[in-house]
């Protein structure tokens, strides 16, 4: 189990103790800005999550007027509200990565990705790293650098120290583009079999080019977390911020699929096979 925590799970979760203990109260929106005397929007950011750093005070206004008195109960909401508040070390790399998207994968236990036309970005090498940011129109040699290190600060951060389970399945086709880039290739194959051969926590696997699966409709990633009181995420990557499905239907939808890309794709032994016969 995972030791890093996140601000931005910790937001999503103090956002649905803040609502729980609202309707818990009997009370609506605009009571709650009543007895609060915080605006009612201000509120309602603040349990949707759409308000990056909620204050200290506005959470004791709110646990007043819904009559949360136990102290125990009050300083773990409060404790909530100031590790939601901190900035996770990917800010320094918002221009360049997925921001909420890090914030939960920092805190996963467990990440299933699906990837049908790229490797999966927490098993690429920088060269690669280089060649897709190019490929996806980044063109300032200084945006492609900060690419390129935000993806090793990613790397080092989630498979340090007590990493999380990975399960990550691409398709053969994303090595195969790479004939043009045969000594990136190489370098590339080469961390796969490695990465795929150390006894750690993560498995991989590859469909191969001429099989199809349920997956072909897109990439996405499935993300569970230490706590069970904080619901599974899944994530579908877009060009700007991505979308994120909680619903526990959702959910359940999306592991099926991941169920079945995996059994289309070769086994974890015969994956290393298969990539150890492309290099020679």
């Amino acid at each position: 189990m995972t030791n890093r925590y996140s601000p931005t799970v910790r937001r999503r979760r103090l956002s649905d103790e803040i609502r729980r203990r609202r309707l818990q109260a009997r009370m609506t929106l605009d009571d709650a800005a009543t007895e609060t005397e915080i605006s009612r929007t201000t509120i309602s950011n603040i349990e949707s999550g759409e308000k990056k750093r909620p204050q200290v005070n506005e959470i004791k206004a709110m646990l007043d007027a819904y009559s949360v008195t136990e102290t125990q109960e009050r300083e773990a909401i409060l404790t909530l509200c100031r590790q939601s508040r901190e900035r996770g070390w990917w800010t320094r790399y918002r221009d360049v990565l997925h921001g909420r998207f890090i914030g939960f994968e920092t805190e996963a236990s467990v990440i299933s990705n699906w990837e049908p036309l790229v490797i999966p970005g927490l098993l690429q090498v920088p060269e690669y790293t280089e060649i897709i940011a190019k490929a996806s129109l980044v063109r300032d040699p200084e945006d492609i650098q900060r690419t390129v290190d935000a993806r090793i600060e990613r790397q080092r951060v989630i498979l340090g120290q007590d990493p999380p389970e990975l399960w990550a399945v691409f398709g053969e086709g994303a090595l195969l583009a790479l004939s043009e880039y045969p000594d990136v290739q190489r370098r590339q194959v080469e961390h796969l079999i490695e990465t795929a051969e150390r006894p750690d926590h993560t498995t991989i696997q590859m469909v191969p080019h001429t099989t199809l699966n349920p997956g072909m409709a897109g990439s996405f990633v499935i993300m569970n977390f230490p706590n069970t009181i904080d619901p599974s995420v899944v994530y579908l990557e877009t060009d700007t911020s991505g979308l994120y499905l909680e619903e526990y239907a959702e959910v359940a939808r999306y592991r099926h699929i991941f169920g079945h890309v995996r059994i289309s794709a070769l086994s974890p032994e015969g994956t290393v096979e298969r990539l150890h016969k492309m290099i020679g």
